[in-house]
């Protein structure tokens, strides 16, 4: 694998050789990743996996025309032709009088900020199959267990690299670990499934193999023997691991070319309040070894952290720079990229701020409720954002946690779910979005 200087290098060399063909302007970005990862199934070495990869891609710009194409390989030869490939789309593409690099005097000058994205290890698969092995013993050790999908541990390194015709070069390289495990509980046709997962840049950041299989064994066995809820209008409690998602409905809206092309149910709501005036939504990319850090976006803007929600209230659109100039507006540092394609957005590290609130303090007052841990389906409509999704949970009754239910669907109205959030106290930083345990009163809740 290469260093992140002789990646950027190749990065820098093809948009070097883009302007001498005829460029007017020009970025490219490459992309390399090894990683391991050793699955296992009960007891037993079940499949140890390596792959490598490398991409490389070039955006080109004649005037307002442009193309973007993309190679995995590293050929000199197969360069120079996409170059000319390049070139020869761009003056078949339409003008697009909002194409261009991002603005120049907003590019990130300077040092790039470390976030500490890697830890500079490098496990060996022997060393993975043991963390595999102890997810597994700890997840099939709980009472009720009955069967294994198997348990995985990885471990792997990546590489992204962005150079532009105007001035910006840079590079981030990240270190990322993973173990789970899925496990059954029950017999015949009663049982059950459910998992534990974690991801972390530093290793020393996992929870330990143990806790991670013990969560996901746990998790199965109180899923067995699932009744039916009554439908009705009910409270809803969301887990954490599923909690983010409300999140991700919210940035999806925001997105600026959703925004421009006026398909997002939020299209009028910039300066309104969303949530509770307690609520607020932060993107922090600069957060040491987050799962999504980044010193800079894919067009070389730096990042920087974000209040998307404050106290309650939308702060602004999550845009790039084609989508700024179409709304009159200056890009946000939220470009994402790969090797094809324009620039599109993505946040970086999301999280809901914690309420004030313990678990058991918030649905205290439920007499009648269900708190869900599984969606399914993707029955959500970012033009209106009508919600509605299968789902699996515990009844909430008189105030606690009692049995297991499934095959009911909750549906909802976004903006009416944001205005009714209320969160816990138990928000922790271990996913990329984070959000405490979540109450929404006044859902509609429907047995299948």
């Amino acid at each position: 694998m290469l260093t992140p200087n002789e990646a950027l290098d190749r990065a820098v060399n093809l948009v070097e050789q883009a302007k001498k063909a005829g460029a007017d302007a020009a970025d490219a970005v490459y992309h390399c990743d090894a990683s391991t990862e050793v699955q296992v199934r009960l007891g037993a070495l079940e499949d140890v996996v390596r792959s490598e990869g490398e991409e490389i891609g070039l955006r080109v710009f004649l005037g307002q025309r442009s193309a973007t194409i993309s190679s995995s390989s590293m050929n000199p030869e197969v360069l120079k032709g996409l170059v000319t490939r390049a070139l020869d789309m761009a003056r078949e593409a339409p003008e697009d009088p909002y194409a261009g690099l991002a603005p120049q005097d907003m590019l990130l000058k300077g040092a790039i900020p470390d976030v500490q994205s890697d830890d500079g290890l490098d496990p060996d698969p022997q060393s993975l199959r043991e963390i595999a092995l102890a997810c597994e013993d700890a997840a099939r050790a709980v009472m009720g267990v009955t069967n294994s999908e198997g348990a995985g541990a990885s471990a792997g390194r990546s590489i992204f690299a962005l150079a532009t015709s105007h001035g910006f070069a840079g590079a981030n390289h990240a270190s990322g670990y993973g173990v789970s495990a899925s496990v059954l509980a029950g017999e015949g046709d009663a049982k059950e499934r459910d998992y534990d997962w974690r991801s972390a840049r530093h290793r020393v950041d996992l929870d330990s193999a143990e806790a991670i299989g013990k969560r996901a064994g746990e998790r199965a066995v109180r899923r067995v023997n699932p009744g039916a809820i009554k439908s009705g209008t009910l409270p809803v409690v969301f887990d954490p691991r599923i909690g983010g998602s409300l999140v991700g409905h919210l940035m999806g809206a925001i997105g600026g070319s959703m925004i421009a092309r006026k398909t997002s149910f939020l299209l009028e709501a910039l300066g309104d309040a969303l949530f509770d005036s307690a609520i607020s939504i932060i993107d922090d990319p600069l957060r040491p070894r987050g799962l999504g850090s980044r010193a800079f976006d894919g067009e070389g803007l730096p990042t920087a952290r974000t209040a998307v929600i404050d106290k309650g209230v939308l702060t602004g659109w999550m845009m790039e720079s084609a989508a700024a100039r179409q709304l009159g507006l200056k890009p946000t540092g939220h470009a994402s990229r790969g090797g094809s394609g324009a620039p599109g957005t993505s946040p970086s590290n999301l999280h809901l701020e914690g309420g004030t609130m313990s678990v058991a303090d918030l649905i205290s007052d439920i007499d009648y409720g269900v708190y869900v841990h599984e969606l399914s389906g993707q029955g959500v409509n970012i033009v209106t954002g009508d919600y509605s999704r299968g789902a699996a949970g515990f009844l909430i009754e008189k105030g606690e946690i009692t049995g297991p239910v499934s095959e009911f669907t909750i549906a909802g109205n976004l903006k009416d779910m944001f205005r009714a959030l209320t969160p816990a106290n138990d928000l922790e930083f271990i996913r990329s979005t984070n959000v405490p345990t979540l109450r929404i009163d006044g859902m509609m809740v429907a047995s299948a």
